[in-house]
């Protein structure tokens, strides 16, 4: 499967294509939940793989959704999960009275699959998001889906798509979308019975098309989540409650918020999707800790964590972050860090009138935000070796 490059077709689509391989699809039967013949139920088992690359304009590709030949669903009804499969039906057939509609029971979880340098579509470290996706669960009393189904289910999917899988030099990755939510009908507030867990994947280009460049972000009037609350878990209820205020600060011209500690409104907390990064001027790596335990164990966070101390030799603190450190000019550089863009170097944050620009200023990435980023992304392209189990071959 490795990529050819360096053509460009006269018919005007990508110069990126790759190498036919055959699929064969069994269909399999439905089933029903809540009375309601369930269609994503018809399963597909994937026996062999790959096809040829879609004709998809692949360095251009915007951040958004796009259907593509599968998905995967498994379904939790009797006390236990079904053993689940592929689907070619993206739909979801819900009654009126789900739980996930009332009561907002609905975890997820967000990773990539890529194509390396050799050829290899790969995806970055996924047994963690089935750890992660297994604590959302438990604190909103969902039955945690099994790490090792987690991770299978992913490979599945993936394979079935490796047609829509972007090839290595794009600059597009395949974004994988695990979600589970109450199907089970509940009038009274009180858990679901029944549960449905999915995983869609659709490609996206690069979250910054123009290059990684500098960003502002503001210090909204509104708390990301309720001390120890469920700001340390991925799921939507928090990132409804950042709706508004990323409307905002978006509508401001501004990339994201900082948000602060709800409890005194005095430590750096997160953005409404990523972990902060702060850089001291001696080079140390700091990581805004919480003492209310509302910041979201980020993948890419803990992963630049491991990069910075155990490859780059880097002094790594993490702590408690008062905002009055940034205020007076104790760090030089500021990064938010997510699966979506890795690292954005922030260049700006602005606190009402009051404006701090950060040492590395807003027109390059800062030199230690930007090593870690390539270092990191080098890592999951398979440009250099990174600890044992991190990239996990898919095919």
């Amino acid at each position: 499967m490795r990529p050819t490059t360096g053509f460009a077709p006269a018919n005007g689509s990508s110069p990126y294509t790759t190498a036919r391989k055959n699929y064969r699809i069994v269909e399999c039967s439905g089933s029903r939940i809540n009375g309601h013949i369930m269609r994503q139920r018809q399963h597909v088992s994937l026996e062999m793989i790959s096809l040829e690359k879609k004709d998809l304009d692949w360095g251009n590709l915007g951040f958004a959704y796009q259907p593509t030949d599968y998905s995967y669903v498994c379904n939790y009804k009797n006390g236990a999960w079904e053993e689940g499969g592929l689907t070619t039906d993206h739909s979801v057939v819900l009654s009126e009275c789900s739980g996930v509609l009332h009561y907002a029971q609905e975890v997820f979880e967000g990773l990539k699959a890529y194509t390396t340098e050799n050829g290899d579509i790969v995806c970055f470290r996924p047994d963690l998001n089935a750890s992660r996706m297994q604590d959302s669960a438990k604190r909103l009393i969902m039955p945690p889906f099994p790490e090792d189904k987690f991770v299978d289910a992913v490979k599945q999917v993936v394979k079935a798509n490796a047609a829509w899988v972007p090839p290595f030099g794009s600059g597009a990755t395949l974004y994988v979308r695990p979600v589970m939510f109450a199907t089970g009908i509940v009038i009274g507030v009180s858990p679901a019975d029944e549960y449905q867990f999915r995983i869609l994947v659709t490609p996206v280009g690069p979250y910054y098309s123009g290059g990684v460049r500098p960003v502002k972000v503001r210090i909204p009037d509104y708390d990301r989540a309720a001390p120890h609350g469920t700001g340390n878990i991925k799921a939507g209820l928090n990132y409804a409650m950042s709706l508004l205020p990323g409307t905002i600060a978006h509508e401001q011209g501004y990339a994201d918020n900082m948000y602060l500690d709800p409890q005194t409104r005095t430590y750096v907390e997160e953005a409404g999707g990523a972990n902060f990064l702060f850089v001291e001027k001696d080079g140390t790596l700091v990581v805004p800790k919480s003492f209310t335990d509302s910041i979201l164990p980020s993948i890419t966070r803990r992963s630049l964590v491991t990069v910075a101390r155990d490859m780059l030799g880097m002094k790594v603190v993490e702590r408690p972050v008062k905002f009055d450190e940034v205020r007076n000019g104790d760090f030089v550089e500021c990064g938010m860090c997510g699966t979506a863009a890795v690292i954005s170097p922030v260049g700006e944050i602005d606190n009402g009138d009051e404006k701090i620009v950060m040492a590395s200023g807003m027109e390059e990435t800062g030199p230690v935000m930007h090593k870690l980023r390539n270092t990191l992304t080098d890592i999951q392209s398979g440009k250099i070796q990174g600890p044992d189990g991190w990239v996990v071959k898919i095919c």
